[in-house]
């Protein structure tokens, strides 16, 4: 068996005072976690649409440019044929901002040039791409609403939480507290993370099996230290699934944001078979992440009020192992 999984079972128990206050603080943790990654995935979703209107506008803008040029060209191509004789009063038609009924009428198509019919079938052409962008645009921005309301809905959520486990934790005495704030990443079966004294101590960890994945490795640990920020991903403070994706983009890898998205983020393979750069996600619903270094410990960032660590790999229950 190997150090990973023999990991999983060796984190000695310890009793935590207030067995009530940790099974409280730790759900309100792991809602609060869950939370965070929507939160994420929201706030995600709305740099992206940001990112499509502002592309969609300026795509309106192009065309709204071109449909001008257009009539600017039928203007003075009208205008000297007018002028000369050559062309009915009844070609103002063609600068409506619907020119469609102007082609359907046969019996006008005499009375203007085969060049200014492909020109105003161009403009044809661009009036309804300009109506089809700006109903695509329309509809990103409603969208981009909706995303903003989703990151308000999950910010409030995580707030809620994170402040009523604060208030949980600041009614117990301080050597009460701090046990219990070392206990709060146990699954409740007594399996602790026992970071108070080597949670910032490089442990004896092999070395990552490729540049990629030492890169990525290398760069969480020199992410020890900082706080967990939730929703940040970088580089003064991270939640649990920007720690992740920061550490790899060190390495060229861009993974996505959320620790569900995470879990599928390359191959899967046994937590026995586990090395150094993989990715461990814990809890069935995947709400935490973190990285194997080896010899059974993981570098994380793990809950409000805690710094980027070492821990146990076994310090809750782990879904799946993910080597990008």
């Amino acid at each position: 068996m190997s150090a990973a999984a023999a990991a999983l079972g060796a984190v000695p128990a310890q009793a935590a005072p207030k067995g009530d206050t940790r099974a409280e603080v730790d759900r309100l943790y792991q809602e609060a976690e869950r939370a965070t990654q929507a939160y994420d995935k929201a706030q995600e979703r709305e740099g992206t649409l940001r990112r499509e209107v502002r592309e969609a506008q300026d795509l309106i803008a192009r065309q709204q440019q071109r449909v001008n040029t257009l009539r600017e060209q039928l203007g003075s191509l009208a205008g000297a044929q007018y002028r000369s004789g050559g062309i009915d009063p009844a070609v103002a038609l063609l600068f409506s901002d619907s020119p469609d009924d102007y082609l359907d009428k046969a019996s006008t198509l005499d009375r203007i040039t085969s060049q200014q019919a492909g020109q105003l079938r161009e403009l044809q052409s661009a009036l309804r791409d300009l109506a089809q962008e700006r109903t695509v645009a329309v509809g990103k921005l409603a969208e981009l609403e909706s995303s903003r309301k989703a990151v308000a809905t999950q910010k409030r959520t995580v707030v809620r939480k994170l402040a009523r486990a604060r208030q949980l934790l600041n009614a117990l005495p301080p050597a009460d507290r701090a046990v219990l704030g070392r206990a709060s990443r146990s699954d409740g079966d007594g399996r602790l993370d026992l970071s108070d004294l080597t949670g910032l101590i490089a442990p004896d960890t092999p070395d990552a099996p490729d540049a990629r994945a030492a890169a990525a490795v290398a760069a969480a640990r020199s992410a020890l230290g900082r706080p967990y920020v939730w929703g940040a991903s970088g580089p003064s403070g991270f939640d649990c699934s920007g720690l992740m994706q920061w550490s790899y983009a060190h390495a060229g890898v861009q993974l996505p944001r959320t620790s569900q998205e995470q879990r599928f983020a390359g191959r899967q393979v046994p937590l026995s078979e586990a090395r150094p750069g993989d990715l461990v996600i814990y809890r069935s619903d995947a709400s935490h992440v973190g990285m194997y270094v080896g010899n059974g410990q993981v570098i994380h960032a793990p809950y409000p009020g805690a710094a980027v660590r070492y821990d146990p790999v076994g310090m809750m229950p782990v879904s799946s192992v993910t080597r990008p």
